[in-house]
């Protein structure tokens, strides 16, 4: 997913998908251990989409702590 279309959601979005990304990834862990993947690049793609989904909250948060300090 790009970069663009996650920064367009809005909050709740985000968490919703941060959730769902995660339980993909458990997923997909889950057949890497009992070795029933298909594709081994679909875990390092889901744990890059978590990343980035990490990495935007981070972002809207420290941009928001940032407000209310000049605020201040």
């Amino acid at each position: 997913m790009k970069t663009e279309t996650i920064r367009s959601w809005p909050d709740e979005e985000l968490e919703t998908q941060l959730a769902q990304a995660k339980r993909e990834l458990f997923n997909l862990k889950v057949q890497q251990a009992t070795r029933q993947i298909d594709q081994a690049l679909r875990l390092r793609g889901a744990r890059r989409e978590v990343a980035r989904i990490l990495t935007l909250r981070h972002e809207r948060r420290r941009a928001a702590a940032a407000k209310t300090e000049t605020k201040i």
